[in-house]
């Protein structure tokens, strides 16, 4: 079953590198400076941040349906990051080496399945899920932070 890893649209977040850093504290966002990579993986350009890069840390609601599943979680963002999209059917480093919480939504937005697995092996098991016909999406989670990867839809 193919499949297509999305990042999160650059364009949403472009707004950061302009506000101060009161305006920043307003909003609860906070900044760093990569001081390690692997450490920060930024969301929209689905890369871990390199060393001496400044990265937005911020709430950010990924599941915005009015369900029982509603969520949102911190996630990085690089500052001036690009989305980049992945090639269908290939994983991101930034998401392979990581453990990884898997879990799929049916069309109502209802969590139908989850699995625990090292991002290395997520390709096999984002496959097994879309077998389901009643999976419509996964989401991805860094499972030891618990915080949004990226979704991931039939490609």
């Amino acid at each position: 079953m193919h499949f297509q890893i999305n990042p999160l649209p650059g364009g949403a977040f472009a707004y950061l590198s302009c506000l101060t850093e009161d305006e920043l504290a307003a909003r609860h966002i906070r900044t760093y400076v990569a001081d390690e990579k692997p450490g920060f993986p930024c969301r929209v350009s689905l890369a871990d941040a390199e060393i001496g890069e400044k990265v937005f840390l911020l709430h950010y609601e990924h599941q915005p349906n009015d369900t029982p599943y509603r969520a949102s979680h911190a996630i990085f963002v690089k500052a001036d990051a690009v989305s980049r999209q992945p090639e269908p059917d290939t994983v991101p480093e930034s998401i392979a080496s990581r453990l990884l919480s898997v879990r799929a939504f049916d069309k109502t937005h209802a969590m139908i399945d989850a699995e625990v697995i090292e991002g290395r092996d997520v390709t096999g098991l984002i496959g097994k899920m879309f077998e389901n016909p009643d999976v419509d999406y996964l989401h991805l989670h860094y499972a030891r932070r618990g915080c949004f990867a990226a979704e991931v839809r039939r490609a």
